[in-house]
């Protein structure tokens, strides 16, 4: 609250890079307890199978089996997994204009607008590009942190999404 008696309102206006994007996805996807479950498992796996192999105790075929999923799941989530939600969603293509406000976030198109409180939001995350607000578990924002004027408005808004978004 601090921040918005000292600064005021802040508004900022955005539309998306598919590059920024598709990196921003993928840090979604590997943040995913899932995910980076699913990694470990098939990583330790090919290792062992690995292992296995250069002591001789199996063919190679297990090696070729945990090397070709563990090739499967990289391409998967960093290549196809982030570009068919980007070509699925129509949200990327558009412009925004966001207002951080007392009250919530406020975003415009030209389609009209929405406000979302700061209790609808659960968590938020910060990545190379974006800062991440999660609704759920699954269901998020980006917002592209180089539509702020300048560094300190970039952090000016994370110390207000920490205060505001407790999760």
């Amino acid at each position: 609250m601090a921040f918005l008696v000292i600064f005021g309102p802040m508004t900022i206006q955005f539309g998306y890079n598919k590059k920024q994007v598709l990196d921003g996805l993928r840090g979604h996807f590997f943040g995913r307890p899932e995910i980076r479950i699913m990694a470990i498992i098939i990583n330790v796996f090919a290792i062992l199978s690995a292992i296995l192999l250069v002591l001789k105790r199996i063919q190679p075929l297990p090696f070729i089996i945990f090397a070709l999923l563990w090739i499967f799941l990289w391409i998967s989530i960093y290549r196809i997994l982030p570009l068919s939600i980007y070509k699925k969603s129509a949200t990327f293509q558009d412009t925004f204009v966001l207002s951080v406000e007392d009250r919530g976030l406020l975003l415009e198109t030209k389609r009209g607008s929405q406000l979302w409180s700061w209790e609808d939001f659960s968590a938020f995350k910060e990545t190379a590009y974006f800062f991440h607000v999660y609704f759920n578990a699954r269901s998020f924002f980006l917002i592209p942190k180089d539509s702020f004027k300048d560094i300190t408005d970039i952090q000016s808004a994370r110390q207000l999404l920490k205060e505001r978004i407790k999760g």
